[in-house]
């Protein structure tokens, strides 16, 4: 499996999950309507499965080290969230809104395809390698999740009228985004140790991604603190997810960041 095959199993699964979220807003409801829309969404989930397992066993390592790379996880992740959020809290739209979020990572791909190659260096050769980026990407597709959340919810706070549920499922999104964030953290502090013999070095990417890490934390602060406030904490939400975009790949174009081992190639 290589990157030529991507816009097969991409377009595919774009299909299916375009068709499933928009079964589930057909005005009748029936068991076989959503018998459809488990059989389309998870037939997408596995297709993409496939491909990244395929895609990881032809390189002979994680397909985990270039930009391209992590927004194929992203773009995996993010869709299977909308599924399994939808499963718990059935919000229509937040599938709608986590499906158009993965298609649109989908299209960067096929838009700007990558040559993805089977080396490796040196320092990426650990253990450490697999858990850190994958929990970090989890942690990103949660976040972004919450995102959605929180530009509906602003919309309703500012043209229509706001629901509370929302912030509940926003709360779920980034406590649990958070916590991934944590053991991305630490895996890296872990791995950096074995590696280069310091937990911590202030390199721009550690930098930034304890920054991400402190915004979220003042989400979560924040809506413990004050529990009635609603504006400011979604905007908090909107204001950490570009720090967090900061993180993944805009230290990508710091001058400061060019030498770092962090930098996507």
């Amino acid at each position: 499996m290589e990157w030529i095959n991507f816009p097969f199993f991409g377009i595919l699964t774009g299909v299916l999950w375009l068709l499933g979220s928009a079964i589930v807003w057909l005005p009748r409801e029936s068991k076989v309507k959503y018998f459809i829309f488990h059989i389309l969404f998870l037939s997408g989930i596995v297709l993409f499965s496939y491909f990244l397992a395929a895609l990881w066993v032809n390189m002979g390592r994680a397909p985990m080290r270039t930009l391209g790379e992590t927004r194929l996880w992203y773009a995996f992740f993010i869709g299977v969230i909308g599924y399994l959020t939808y499963l718990r809290w059935k919000y229509k739209w937040f599938l709608s809104y986590n499906v158009v979020m993965a298609l649109v990572f989908m299209i960067i791909n096929l838009v700007y395809p990558e040559n993805f190659s089977k080396i490796l260096m040196p320092a990426l050769q650990s253990p450490w390698f697999v858990p850190h980026v994958i929990v970090y990407i989890f942690g990103y597709a949660l976040l972004g999740a919450a995102t959605l959340v929180a530009v509906k919810g602003l919309y309703l706070e500012y043209f229509k009228t706001f629901r509370k549920p929302l912030l509940k499922l926003s709360d779920n999104l980034v406590y649990l985004g958070f916590a991934f964030l944590t053991l991305g953290l630490l895996f890296g502090a872990i791995w950096a140790k074995e590696a280069w013999g310091h937990y911590w070095t202030w390199d721009p990417k550690e930098t930034w991604a304890f920054i991400t890490w402190l915004a979220y934390l003042l989400y979560i602060h924040y809506r413990i603190s004050k529990p009635s406030k609603v504006r400011a904490p979604l905007w908090i939400l909107g204001l950490a997810f570009i720090i967090l975009l900061v993180a993944w790949f805009g230290v990508n174009y710091l001058p400061a960041a060019q030498d770092s081992i962090h930098v996507y190639s």
